[in-house]
């Protein structure tokens, strides 16, 4: 039987650092296996999970840009993420099928699961697959209000709504007023994406600024946080904890995640 593999699907996709994450744990753990970068478009998609189905070594596929959405036309939905998230970034063979799931919550809460959103606010950048993960964490949370940041404000409130939260929408220019935690779900900022340009300057000193956005690391609202002296938290935070999700999920054994500071080391070379 050929090798077990899984692999990260997106379009463009030759950025992504997960093939890295995962096979420094198989390789830590000794699991024969791989894991792989496949570029997949819009118009091949649903060609893409026929061949997979078919294929017994393979395990599933994270899902990054533009997927998330499209994706769970073509797998089942035992977690109702359809209903709930509204968007997948993993497919699993489970029981002769595939099956679809989200790891992007769990991986983007992980990093603050220790702040006391309760009662806040909070402003979000983007309406996207990630977006839909960071708010649906965010009611989880209890926050009592979201500002979304996003182009399409008819589609903002709609996401807003169907998450039941409480907030408005607002254009991109418009300067964040002062919230709790500023989040960046969008891929303004990275490479090859067009900068995020917004202004930052009526946050408190108290404010947290998580930017989803991993290439570069540092990008620049991270490096403008900085600078203001206000608490940061990077892409590879939830990079590396979504995978582990997913890792588990392909391979059947949890990644040591006491070697997160070689990894990180690793992705950042």
């Amino acid at each position: 039987m050929s090798k077990a593999y899984a692999e990260v699907i997106g379009d463009p996709i030759a950025h992504s650092k997960s093939p890295l994450i995962h096979r420094f744990w198989l390789d830590a753990m000794g699991i024969e296996g791989d894991y792989r970068a496949t570029q997949v478009t819009r118009e091949g998609l649903a060609d893409f999970i026929a061949r997979r189905r078919d294929d017994p070594a393979w395990r599933g596929c994270n899902v990054t840009l533009p997927h998330k959405v499209a994706v769970m036309e073509h797998v089942a939905d035992p977690g109702d993420i359809r209903g709930t998230i509204g968007a997948m970034n993993t497919i699993v063979r489970q029981d002769g099928g595939l099956i679809g799931t989200n790891t992007d919550a769990a991986g983007f809460y992980a990093p603050i699961a220790d702040m006391d959103l309760s009662g806040k606010t909070v402003a979000v950048i983007g309406a996207g697959g990630a977006a839909r993960a960071v708010l649906f964490a965010l009611k989880k949370a209890g926050v009592a209000k979201v500002t979304l940041r996003c182009r399409q404000p008819l589609k903002g409130m709609v996401l807003i709504h169907k998450m039941g939260l409480e907030g408005d929408v607002k254009a991109l220019d418009v300067p964040i007023q002062p919230v709790a935690l500023l989040v960046n779900a969008s891929p303004l900022g990275q490479i090859g994406q067009p900068p995020l340009e917004i202004d930052i300057f009526q946050l408190p000193s108290s404010a947290t600024v998580y930017d989803l956005v991993y290439n570069p690391v540092t990008t620049p609202l991270i490096a403008k946080a900085e600078e203001f002296g206000l608490e940061t938290v990077d892409g590879l935070d939830m990079l590396v904890g979504q995978a582990a999700a997913a890792f588990e999920l392909f391979f059947g054994k949890p990644p040591p995640r006491d070697r997160d500071g070689e990894l990180r080391e690793l992705l950042m070379a």
